[in-house]
C-alpha cells in the first residue's frame, strides 16, 4: 500500500532490460493519484454517504480500487526494480518481507479494533451491523478474530490489504519476469487472469463471504498490478510520459465517454437514465474486462499527459501529495475514520449534520496526518544529511 521511501531507492527502469542502478526523484503524479484514490475510498466505504455520489465509481466503470492496484505495481518496480539492481537479489527479498510484515501488521491491528469497536457498539446500542465484520461476528469474536487474522475469513472495507501482501510477496516473480520477457509475461498475467473470469471458482477461500471466496480475486487483480510494473517500465523508457498517438488518444477518450454514459450513476444525481446498454455493472471483484479497459483508457491519458505532471507540482496538492507517500498509515486512518462513520449513520441514520461532520473530520483528519508525517520524514531525512 505505501508509497517507496527514500530508503528504498525510489529507482526505476532505463527503458532497456535492465533497471538502472541510480536512484530517481519521485514521481509526484503517482503519490497525488493515489492520495486522491484514498480520500475516495474513505468516502466510498461509509454506507449512504451523499459525497459518494461523486466519486470515480460514479463516472465510469473503474473506481479508486483499479487506480490504487495500479499504482501498487507502478510503485512496486520503481522501488524495489531500482533496488534490485543496486542492493542485489538478497537485500531486495529482505525488503520486500520486511514490507509485506509491516502491512500485515497494520491489517491486523486494523481488524481488531474494527471487530472490538463494532462488538462494544453492539453491546451498548443492541443494534446488529449490517457492513463488513458481521460475519466474523457471528462465528464469535474470538474465532473470528483468529480467523481473520489468519487471512481466512476477509470483511468487507479490510479485504484490499490482504490482496496487496500476496501481490507484494508475487513482485520477485513479476520482476524477472519483465526483465526477461515483458510481453510474455503480460501475456501470462493476462491467461489468468481470463482464467479468474471465466471460472469464479479460481480464488482463495473466504469464509465471510456469500461466495466463499475473497472478493479482490487476487488471480484476476494480479494482471492489474503487473500492468502498473510494466507501465513504470514505459513511462521511464519514454522519458516520464507514455507516448502521446492520436488514434489511441481518441480511442481512450471514447472509451472514456461511452464509460461515463454506461456507468454514471443517473438515478442517483436524479437525472434520466442515458446509458446506451441495458447491460450489468461488469464484476469488480474479478476486474471485468469493461472495468480493465477503462482504468487502461485512464491510465493511458493520465501518463501521457504533460498537464498532469505539472498539476501534481502544485501546492494545493501538497497533502493529497503527502497522503499518497504515507499510503499505509493514511488507509488504516481512513478505515477507522469511516468505521466511526457507518456506526454513526446506522446509529443516528444519515442526517445532513452527520454527514458534513463525518465527512470533514474525516478527510481533514488523513490529510492533516498526511502532512505531519510527510514533515515528520523531511526533518529525519535532513538530519540524516547532515550526519554524512
Amino acid at each position: 500500500m505505501d508509497a517507496p521511501t527514500p530508503q528504498d531507492g525510489h529507482g526505476a527502469w532505463t527503458g532497456g532490460p535492465r533497471p538502472s542502478p541510480a536512484p530517481r526523484k519521485r514521481d509526484k503524479r503517482v503519490d497525488v493519484l493515489r492520495g486522491l484514490a484514498l480520500l475516495m475510498i474513505f468516502i466510498d466505504h461509509i454506507p449512504q454517504n451523499a459525497p459518494a455520489a461523486f466519486t470515480l465509481h460514479n463516472f465510469g466503470f473503474s473506481d479508486a480500487a483499479e487506480i490504487f492496484v495500479l499504482l501498487a505495481g507502478y510503485s512496486s518496480m520503481v522501488a524495489y526494480g531500482g533496488l534490485f539492481a543496486r542492493a542485489g537479489v538478497g537485500t531486495t527479498l529482505k525488503r520486500i518481507f520486511r514490507r509485506c510484515l509491516r502491512i500485515y501488521l497494520f491489517q491486523a491491528v486494523l481488524l481488531i479494533a474494527t471487530l472490538l469497536i463494532v462488538r462494544a457498539w453492539m453491546d451498548m446500542t443492541g443494534l446488529v451491523p449490517r457492513f463488513g465484520v458481521k460475519p466474523l461476528l457471528e462465528m464469535g469474536l474470538w474465532q473470528g478474530m483468529l480467523r481473520g487474522l489468519a487471512l481466512n475469513a476477509l470483511p468487507n472495507y479490510l479485504d484490499i490489504l490482504p490482496l496487496y501482501i500476496i501481490l507484494l510477496a508475487l513482485f520477485p516473480i513479476v520482476y524477472f519476469g519483465l526483465t526477461r520477457g515483458m510481453w510474455g509475461t503480460l501475456a501470462l498475467s493476462a491467461t489468468i487472469w481470463l482464467a479468474a473470469n471465466v471460472d469464479h471458482q479460481l480464488n482463495l477461500p473466504n469464509a465471510a463471504a456469500v461466495d466463499d471466496g475473497w472478493y479482490f480475486n487476487p488471480f484476476a487483480w494480479q494482471f492489474l498490478f503487473v500492468i502498473g510494473a510494466a507501465l513504470a517500465v514505459a513511462v521511464r523508457s519514454g522519458g516520464g510520459f507514455l507516448p502521446r498517438h492520436p488514434a489511441v488518444t481518441i480511442l481512450a477518450v471514447s472509451y472514456l465517454i461511452f464509460s461515463f454514459f454506461q456507468g454514471g450513476s443517473w438515478g442517483e444525481w436524479g437525472l434520466p437514465d442515458l446509458r446506451p446498454l441495458l447491460i450489468e455493472a461488469p464484476d469488480k471483484g474479478h476486474v471485468a474486462p469493461l472495468r480493465l479497459f477503462d482504468i487502461l483508457a485512464l491510465a493511458y491519458l493520465l501518463f501521457s499527459t504533460p498537464a498532469l505532471r505539472d498539476l501534481a507540482e502544485r501546492p494545493m496538492l501538497r497533502a493529497a501529495e503527502a497522503c499518497g507517500k504515507h499510503s499505509l498509515e493514511i488507509f488504516a486512518a481512513g478505515c477507522l475514520a469511516a468505521l466511526i462513520g457507518r456506526i454513526l449513520y446506522r446509529t443516528f441514520g444519515p442526517v445532513w449534520p452527520l454527514q458534513i461532520a463525518v465527512n470533514l473530520i474525516g478527510l481533514a483528519l488523513m490529510l492533516g496526518l498526511g502532512l505531519a508525517l510527510d514533515a515528520k520524514a523531511r526533518r529525519h531525512a535532513a538530519h540524516a544529511q547532515e550526519r554524512t
